[in-house]
């Protein structure tokens, strides 16, 4: 019997291991006994980003894996995490901030309640902490909001709601506190309820760009000094918002920003969860057809979760396609 050339062995080595790996990933495909049979994403209120980006994530996914889903009206990060860590919803969307409070038992939903059965999938972008007015106030600095204003800081127990207060009490403005969601928000202060609203969500945020459309609007930056004394009181960077995203804008804006994750409850299955996050971040151009922040759902930004564990799924696509998972941040 003729010996087989070594290079005609090493094709047929190829070709059997080729074989056996789209043979192996078509049966676990074709294996969904243990797959939810629909999904939904928590985000946020309508009008924000979350909103726009989870909804749209939960239909790609739902058309792509042929499942039912949507996405579902929330208060923000700081209730998701308490929805998927509870098994009540399956994905969601969160802020590390949030994040961190709720996996040590301080989110202000469940305090001593350790919100530990959530793990992070993908980055999405950052959150800038910005402000809005209307030009008509002559608001132009966070230093010329007036005692006594009125901000509307988002929905209750949202990103906003629980830092952005404290970020303005430490630059020295006095306030009355509103709630609310983004849009109904732009609304009040369109129509004079508020005088202010300080948004934390992804940009261009929604209610910000119709209220451009229907009358003139100051975006409202940090200085160089106020930026500064809140990336040393919170745990946030430094951000600048280019001047394309908002008409209004005709030079970069200096801001603050947080990175936001998706999330999963941990006990979803394996490979449920590895096409998810394989078809997410390999379709990228599909993500920012959902919402252009989503330019930043990219595997390269995954080093900026450092609170919460890795779902074992995500964690085998990362492993895959070249990127390390410290130990300590994947999920057992």
């Amino acid at each position: 019997m003729p010996q087989l050339s070594r290079t005609t062995l090493a094709l047929s080595v190829a070709t059997t291991l080729a074989t056996v790996s789209v043979v192996t990933q078509a049966a676990e495909e074709s294996d969904r006994s243990d797959w939810p049979d629909s999904i939904t994403v928590a985000t946020a209120s309508q009008g924000g980003t979350y909103y726009v980006y989870g909804s749209g994530w939960a239909n790609l996914i739902a058309d792509e894996l042929g499942i039912s889903g949507g996405g579902e009206i929330t208060g923000g990060p700081t209730q998701n995490m308490a929805l998927v860590h509870t098994g009540d919803v399956a994905l969601g969307l969160t802020t590390m901030g949030p994040a961190a409070q709720a996996l040590n038992g301080e989110s202000p939903l469940a305090p001593g309640m350790a919100m530990d059965n959530v793990c992070a999938l993908f980055p999405m972008y950052e959150t800038p902490f910005s402000i809005a007015a209307l030009s008509s106030s002559g608001i132009t600095s966070i230093s010329e909001i007036p005692d006594g204003a009125r901000i509307g800081f988002g929905p209750a127990a949202s990103t906003s709601d629980t830092y952005f207060p404290a970020i303005l009490e430490t630059l020295g403005v006095d306030f009355e506190r509103r709630n609310g969601g983004w849009s109904d928000l732009g609304g009040q202060l369109q129509d004079g309820l508020i005088d202010v609203v300080a948004f934390a969500a992804g940009i261009p945020i929604p209610a910000v760009s119709q209220l451009e459309v229907q009358t003139d609007v100051n975006i409202i930056e940090f200085t160089e000094d106020e930026q500064q004394q809140v990336i040393d009181a919170f745990p946030v960077s430094s951000f600048s918002i280019p001047a394309d995203t908002y008409s209004t804008l005709d030079a970069d804006a200096r801001a603050v920003s947080m990175w936001n994750f998706t999330i999963a409850n941990c006990d979803l299955p394996e490979s449920f969860v590895y096409q998810i996050t394989k078809l997410s971040l390999e379709n990228n151009d599909r993500m920012r057809d959902i919402h252009r922040s989503a330019a930043n759902s990219v595997p390269e930004n995954l080093e900026y979760n450092t609170v919460l564990p890795f779902h074992p799924g995500a964690v085998r696509w990362y492993e895959e396609n070249g990127y390390e998972i410290d130990p300590s941040l994947i999920h057992e």
